[in-house]
């Protein structure tokens, strides 16, 4: 900039730059002078000792991490001071720019998607492959968030020179390490925080135009993925008398709602499972004196507080919680994605503190191994006996994400060593700890799914410990758990890590039963339709109920059920007409030989032992013994877990319960909360209360 530009620039009229303004300039000003500087080191490497100046420390996205920039000539410098001076004519141009081109707030398809501040344009198809860290080339290192929040525009800048940024994350280099005096720059860091703030790379907020401050609060966009499911419907029982579920102990799904409705956003409707949100509480169901049977079913009757005229048959399951010394051994592999997408927070980070969590709770004889995966997959530690404790956890301190994400590798890595350390004994259990974002090897869902599937009949299980948000790949999650006899968690803050694996350590690492199914039959004469609320990627065939080689869901020490159905009474007002040319469904029906019409249906649970293959059976009749006259006479724990109930149909926009509000929920839960000694239940009841000013 010369004399003659500064001076020119005097006369233009324009508002006062704004401070956020100011520092994106100066920081733009930082990189670029530090990608000068490189261009220029042989000079600067036999410039005299007079002409050195030291340059001011900068941060990275991670406080905790800092280096100190290269040494420059006056001359480089100089080039420096210019840029910074940008800030003054900065929101003068941006201006006139939007004067002459409206701003556009969506991504077009049609044109190539461009970083306003860093990057060259990106094609489409090239976008789609991009992951923080992971850059198809130097200047294409666009953060994941910006392509789905930053607006278009029809031209950029010429790319700056940075002919020092590293096309691999930085996870490997020591902190404060430099490359001939100077460190380089990794996408990661360019798509990260600059002196420890976001960047912001909305026109807007370069122009000075005033804005808040930006906040942690997660935005929501189309990268999370969620398994498309249809609600449950109304069905007959007079031409589908018989359900037939799997059990189901997963929570991810409450702790993503959660986030979401805490950072003001209702979440995906296909996020909101809603049997995890009514399993995600601890419940005092009467439990099995001995584990003999492993498990105990209670089942409570009553009406329906959004539809009085039908009624509840809320269906209880307490697992036997194994003491302390009737735990099996534990032989443990964490495979944990060191990728860039685990580059956060919310994370990586996040997953270290969560495992040396567990690990605290493990005792002498359970083994530990480590197996990372980001571009290719590497043993991080070989199993390792928990009495060595501070090795295990020197491995786990020093993890570091960078590169793609070939998870398929890591997985069979994982079983490799688990296997290799195999205890007949013992629980032998891998936990997956990922963003779920696999875009490298094997990617494919189903491929997946049969890997996991071959990997299932060696008698190791997987479990999952879902994070991150923005490219969150929970349906891929779902698959892996469902189909590895594992459980599935979502893990976003330190609270929910201690609950899953220190407060519910034996229900998360050791299976009492496998394979649970639970089928109900319907009696025709007493009941006219039912829904199973939730569920609904539970389903299994009639058929498979007693075919003991169909997979089902794990019920680990202390675990409970719950799973809840709305029915119609014979005689109650009904949803589905009869047939005109079938038999009517109205209670005309009449009574089967052995049976007992003070029966609603007939429940029977199938499950096998943890080393048996074969399944044993329990059953319960449904009968008018189980009925309470009103809601207020069934438990707290009962009454808490409708509430959860028609929460989740709420958010789900069920159009079962359109009388029912948050407030009726609220006022439910709030009857229900009981001795609630970790705060879920008062939890919830604040989320209830957020649900109804958040917005889509």
């Amino acid at each position: 900039m010369t004399q003659r530009d500064l001076e020119d620039l005097r006369d233009v009229t324009s508002p006062a730059p704004s401070p956020a303004a100011k520092r994106a300039a100066i920081d733009a000003a930082l990189v670029a002078f530090d990608a000068t500087s490189a261009a220029t080191h042989k000079n600067i490497e036999s410039a005299s000792q007079e002409n050195i100046r030291a340059v001011r420390p900068m941060r990275t996205s991670n406080a905790n991490r800092s280096f100190r920039m290269g040494y420059a000539s006056r001359q480089t410098m100089a080039i420096a001071a210019s840029l910074a001076a940008l800030v003054i004519a900065a929101p003068i141009a941006f201006k006139t720019y939007e004067r002459e081109q409206p701003i556009s707030d969506t991504l077009e398809p049609s044109k190539p998607d461009i970083d306003a501040r860093y990057a060259q344009p990106i094609a489409v198809d090239e976008k789609q492959k991009l992951r923080a860290g992971d850059s198809p080339s130097p200047y294409a290192a666009v953060a994941r968030e910006d392509l789905a929040t930053s607006a278009s525009v029809s031209a950029a800048p010429p790319p700056l020179p940075l002919d020092t940024v590293s096309p691999a994350p930085m996870a490997g280099l020591a902190d404060g390490a430099q490359h001939d005096g100077l460190r380089k720059i990794s996408p990661s860091y360019l798509t990260g925080n600059l002196l420890g703030r976001p960047i912001e790379r909305s026109r807007a907020f370069i122009a000075g135009i005033p804005q808040e401050e930006p906040t942690a609060s997660p935005q929501y966009n189309d990268r999370d993925v969620f398994e498309a499911t249809k609600i449950n419907p109304v069905k007959q029982v007079a031409s589908d008398p018989v359900s037939t579920f799997s059990v189901d102990v997963d929570t991810a799904s409450y702790s993503f709602v959660r986030r979401a409705l805490n950072a003001g956003h209702l979440p995906p409707k296909d996020a909101v499972r809603v049997e995890e949100m009514i399993n995600y509480f601890p419940y005092d169901y009467p439990a099995p004196a001995t584990p003999d049977i492993p498990f105990k079913p209670t089942v409570t009757v009553m009406p329906a507080p959004w539809k009085p005229t039908d009624l509840l048959v809320h269906i209880a399951i307490k697992g036997y919680e194994l003491k302390r010394a009737e735990r099996p051994r534990a032989n443990l592999v964490f495979l944990l994605d060191v990728s860039g997408s685990m580059d956060g927070d919310d994370r990586l980070p996040l997953v270290k503190t969560a495992l040396r969590m567990l690990v605290d709770q493990l005792q002498p004889d359970d083994t530990v191994g480590i197996v990372t995966y980001a571009s290719g997959s590497s043993i991080a530690l070989e199993p390792t006996k928990i009495a060595d404790k501070q090795k295990i956890v020197g491995a786990i301190d020093a993890l570091g994400a960078g590169g793609s994400t070939d998870g398929a590798d890591g997985i069979e890595d994982a079983y490799r060593l688990a296997e290799a350390n195999f205890d007949k004994a013992g629980v032998n259990r891998i936990i997956l700890a990922t963003d779920g974002d696999f875009n490298v090897g094997v990617t494919d869902r189903d491929q997946l799914k049969g890997l996991i599937e071959r990997k299932r009949a060696t008698g190791i299980y997987l479990s999952i410990l879902g994070v991150g948000q923005g490219n969150h790949n929970d349906a891929l999650m779902q698959t892996l758990a469902q189909n590895g006899n594992g459980t599935a968690a979502y893990v976003d803050t330190l609270n929910e890590a201690r609950k899953v694996l220190v407060d519910e350590a034996s229900s998360t690492l050791f299976p009492i039963a496998k394979d649970v199914k639970a089928q109900v039959e319907w009696n025709p004469a007493r009941v006219s339709e039912y829904r199973l609320i939730g569920y609904e990627t539970r389903g299994l065939a009639r058929e498979d109920f007693n075919n003991d080689q169909v997979d089902a869901g794990d019920i680990g020490s202390g675990h409970t059920v719950t799973a809840i159905y709305e029915i119609t009474p014979a005689g109650a007002p009904r949803l589905v007409d009869d047939l005109r040319y079938g038999k009517p469904a109205s209670g005309t029906h009449e009574s089967v030989a052995g049976t007992d019409n003070s029966e609603f249906g007939f429940l029977k649970l199938r499950y096998k032992k943890p080393t048996s293959s074969t399944s044993e059976l329990i059953s319960v009749p449904i009968s008018n013994a189980l009925a309470k006259p009103a809601i207020g006479d069934v438990s707290q724990d009962v009454r808490f877990s409708v509430a959860a109930a028609a929460f989740g149909d709420l958010l789900r926009g069920a159009p079962f319960e359109a009388k029912y509000s948050f407030d009726d929920v609220i006022a439910l839960a709030q009857t229900a909360r009981g001795d609630d000694p970790f705060g879920y239940r008062a939890e919830f009841v604040n989320l209830a209360r957020l649900a109804k000013s958040a917005r889509p």
